[in-house]
């Protein structure tokens, strides 16, 4: 019975000095290490605590709309510029709204769209996006030994600084079942300026068209810089949904189908876009009376 006694004391006191002993005790003598140029699995967390819930927050689907239900409908098209101060976040250097859209479209993540015409009719391939990414000079040099030509081929990847503008497509309905206006974005387009040889402005034109509802999962894993507390987890989802942004618009749905800059020019053509957007707000207090 002793000896019994002593075996089981001694069993107990082993297992209390295995569960006692320090952790890098148990640490294998080789460890993997990694290159520079890859990310380290095993840095440290750049923050007070791992934020995911940006990236475990579900997005909410639209509410269903019967088209018996909508009693008053108006396309709008809009220009974002991310120079003015209320769009600043667009242009954050760490991840600018325009990379986070290039990157989905070349990695086939969502669908991109020609901009033959603002329809989603005419679909992309991600080669396509990709080569709309950048452009192929050819330059020569002299070589300082032999002095012999020499042609080389160097690619310009597109700054994303360049993205100054982005185009919104977006419908306004009132809806009879809610008895409210709403808004629904369809699309959206950055612009990108095109230059003569000589470096001088020529026009502006949109690279592609995005399907806005089609990206909105992408959109809400994205964070946005926020001004005033960086401990908020607002999305691009968030931003476009909330219409967090600033913007004039530059064309309306209308029989010639012409852009406002078509017929007017200078302060004109911002009171006709300052007169379109009051229509639009006024006319669902006009179906009220008090």
């Amino acid at each position: 019975m002793k000896i019994a006694l002593k075996l089981f004391s001694f069993l107990v006191f082993g297992l209390v000095m295995i569960a006692a002993t320090p952790a890098f005790a148990q640490t294998p003598e080789t460890t993997t290490r990694t290159e520079a140029s890859e990310p380290d699995e095993d840095a440290p967390l750049d923050d007070i605590v791992e934020k995911r819930i940006i990236y475990e927050r579900p997005v909410l689907e639209y509410q269903p709309i019967r088209e018996a239900d909508v009693f008053w409908e108006k396309r709008i098209w809009r220009v974002i510029d991310v120079r003015e101060k209320m769009n600043l976040p667009f242009s954050y250097p760490e991840e600018p709204f325009f990379t986070i859209l290039m990157d989905a479209a070349t990695n086939g993540e969502i669908s991109v769209y020609s901009t033959e015409d603002d329809k989603f009719t005419h679909r992309l391939q991600g080669e396509e996006v990709a080569s709309m990414g950048g452009s192929v000079d050819t330059v020569i040099t002299f070589d300082p030994e032999t002095y012999e030509e020499q042609v080389q081929v160097v690619r310009n990847d597109l700054n994303p600084e360049d993205v100054k503008r982005f185009r919104l497509k977006e419908v306004w309905f009132f809806d009879e079942q809610t008895s409210t206006m709403m808004v629904r974005i369809l699309g959206i387009a950055p612009l990108i300026d095109i230059n003569d040889d000589q470096g001088n402005f020529r026009y502006e034109k949109p690279m592609f068209w995005v399907y806005y509802p089609e990206i909105r999962e992408v959109l809400a894993r994205h964070r946005v810089f926020n001004v005033g507390n960086d401990a908020s987890p607002t999305s691009w989802e968030d931003l476009l949904e909330m219409r967090f942004f600033s913007s004039y618009i530059y064309k309306e749905s209308n029989v010639q189908d012409r852009r406002l800059q078509d017929y007017l020019t200078g302060v004109d053509l911002l009171l006709e876009a300052d007169k379109i957007k009051n229509e639009i707000f006024n006319f669902e207090h006009d179906l009220w009376t008090y």
